[in-house]
């Protein structure tokens, strides 16, 4: 018996920040630890101050004809080199019998979508850190695909091992069965996490699915198309990223004025931060000695949250120093 319980505080800071009634496949998905149930919220606690590894859940991109979708299926097969697994178990493996399996969805899209534009499919990433077992990642990505998709819309997925986060290239096809569309909303990419996680938790491997919020951590995560872009300028082949531009343009001409979704931000990221101390404290006091010691893990957790600092914040500073490294010692400018 143990004094845990799920005050709103608590609950508001793991929630995530999207409505996950909006999420499309909610009806095929065991919703984990959305029920208020006080040992749910005590396992995700725990596994969130012993930071356990996060799941990443990626759209890649989507497919626009034939064409697109057997370049990006050659891709994930590396040429036919690697298995495509697909839904009923079915094995591809061979440049042929992949090109035969674009061809097939070309043919029934052809016949079935109504706008000539839409996508063929969506490719979709299943990522962990380093370390965690290829054969589990690929085997939790199999129930997780099975589970959002199952016999509604066709897929195949591929394990890559060739980098060192194991991951799974998972293609969907955007047109179901049944007519409908594939259409993921923030909601679904939240929904899509929690399932992976969950699958691999079931597989003995510790993942979870908070929110950035909850672990102190404010700014995005790099788009992957900016990054790219971002990495070919640092190396002199190309253009500065329009966002990144536009970025430093605001960090350069306001360094000091904080536009209204940072100070939305900052009292937000306050109050969940008030929430988990709350909480340490009130652990802290229990009876139970397990209680006690979750409490001092959530403390020394919160206590190692980093600085709530925007980019824009950040590129300020830099410049700032940039600035100050180009006077002389005695204060003139060059």
């Amino acid at each position: 018996m143990n004094d845990f319980r799920v005050p709103v505080g608590f609950e508001d800071a793991l929630r995530p920040p999207v409505r996950m009634r909006r999420a499309r496949l909610a009806h095929a998905v065991l919703r984990v630890g959305r029920s208020g149930d006080a040992s749910a919220a005590r396992a995700t606690l725990e596994r969130m101050v012993r930071r356990a590894p996060e799941v990443m859940v990626k759209i890649t991109g989507r497919t626009r004809d034939g064409g697109h979708l057997q370049r990006h299926l050659d891709y994930i097969s590396r040429n036919g080199k690697l298995v495509l697994e697909g839904a009923d178990g079915e094995r591809l493996l061979g440049r042929p019998e992949v090109q035969a399996l674009a061809e097939d969805w070309r043919a029934e899209l052809d016949v079935l979508r109504t706008r000539r534009d839409a996508p063929v499919s969506l490719s979709i990433v299943l990522s962990m850190p380093a370390g965690v077992d290829p054969g589990r990642v690929q085997d939790a990505s199999r129930a997780f695909a099975a589970t959002l998709f199952g016999d509604r819309h066709p897929y195949v997925f591929a394990l890559h091992t060739d980098d060192r986060h194991p991951h799974v290239h998972l293609t969907v096809r955007a047109l179901g069965r049944d007519g409908e569309r594939l259409n993921p909303r923030k909601a679904d990419l939240q929904l899509w996490r929690e399932t992976f996680a969950a699958a691999l938790r079931d597989r003995g491997v510790e993942a979870e699915a908070t929110p950035r919020r909850a672990r102190g951590v404010v700014r995005k995560a790099e788009r992957t198309s900016v990054r790219k872009l971002r990495e070919r300028f640092q190396r002199g082949e190309g253009d500065m990223p329009e966002v990144m531009n536009g970025a430093l343009k605001a960090a350069a001409t306001s360094p000091s004025v904080e536009p209204p979704w940072e100070a939305r931000l900052r009292e937000r990221q306050a109050y969940i931060r008030r929430a988990l101390v709350v909480e340490a404290v009130r652990l802290q006091a229990s009876r139970s000695g397990d209680d006690r010691q979750l409490g001092l893990d959530l403390e020394h957790f919160i206590r190692t949250f980093p600085p709530v600092a925007t980019q824009r914040e950040i590129l300020a500073r830099a410049l700032a120093v940039d600035r100050e490294s180009a006077r002389t010692p005695g204060g003139r400018s060059r």
